[in-house]
């Protein structure tokens, strides 16, 4: 992979760190997103939920960023 490439690459990656950032801080606003249309009421999430919430966007992180590392380590091998 080449500099543009990696260059492009992290340019659109930016944005879904920081939808995966947002998810970890606000759980419960970034998980209503796009859905408070289905409930009349403001709808209260469990604490399962928000945990599970959380964790899932933490792994996300971890993952994206273990793969981006790798792709920069292998272009450069």
């Amino acid at each position: 992979m080449r500099g543009t490439e990696l260059f492009i690459l992290i340019i659109f990656l930016i944005p879904v760190y920081g939808l995966l950032i947002w998810g970890y801080r606000e759980p419960e606003e970034s998980h209503l997103f796009g859905r408070r249309w289905m409930y009349e009421e403001e709808p209260e999430l469990s604490e399962e939920v928000i945990w599970l919430h959380k964790r899932v966007s933490m792994i996300a992180i971890i993952v994206i960023t273990c793969m981006l590392l790798l792709t920069i380590y292998r272009s450069f091998w």
